[in-house]
């Protein structure tokens, strides 16, 4: 994938957005919530400024108007530019055809989950399906709604966000049942390794495999 002189999420919303016509930053924020944007895009409005100034600098948007209405602050319109478009066009290109590696918190926590009881992270996982299930319940009811006044085009991305709570519930509930009836390979050993407090023989055994290699 290209490296690009900007790489925060909001300044291609911020292209895009401009892409339907010149707006003064306001109201490029008040169109990306009214489009629903921040529920599929991390959008620091207070930031919004600054990266507005930041496309300006590197040429892919312009001033094309200042608006003066009475005794209100003065309004800078941007517009986008030809070069603007073109790194639009081939970031949001990169995107939707290059699987990046995006490190979700999630991962993180599995990966480190063995400090914990397995009763413990059976519990906690337990908790996380529960909410899990709620939010899946909540998009899918949420999504019913919107077919009915909204092309489908525009509710891909809560289709997609949808899928994927659904899929992680299903992982949490087969890793759940792995752990409730003891066939997940290696939770003995994890187990006595939270009643001793020794690293397992066959813990150690893996860990020095994977250094020699």
């Amino acid at each position: 994938m290209k490296r690009r002189k900007l790489n925060n999420p909001l300044a291609l919303a911020v292209m895009t957005t401009l892409w339907q016509k010149p707006m003064h930053p306001y109201e490029i924020a008040r169109t990306l919530r009214r489009q629903g944007k921040d529920t599929s895009t991390k959008i620091n409005y207070g930031s919004l400024y600054t990266v507005v100034q930041n496309l300006e600098r590197h040429g892919f948007v312009e001033v094309t108007d200042v608006e003066r209405q009475g005794n209100r602050p003065e309004r800078t319109i941007y517009g986008i530019t030809e070069a603007g478009r073109e790194e639009t066009t081939e970031w949001l290109s990169d995107l939707m055809a290059v699987p990046a590696r995006e490190y979700p918190i999630f991962e993180t926590a599995l990966s480190l989950m063995g400090v914990l009881p397995p009763d413990e992270v059976a519990r906690l996982l337990a908790e996380r399906l529960n909410s899990l299930e709620v939010q899946a319940a909540s998009a899918r009811g949420g999504l019913t709604k919107l077919y009915e006044t909204l092309p489908r085009l525009f509710l891909v991305e809560t289709e997609y966000q949808l899928h994927m709570i659904e899929a992680q519930a299903a992982w949490v509930r087969g890793f759940l049942a792995e752990l409730g009836d003891g066939t997940l390979p290696g939770v003995e050993a994890w187990r006595t390794f939270h009643e001793t407090g020794e690293i397992p023989p066959e813990f150690q055994e893996l860990e020095e495999r994977a250094f020699d290699t």
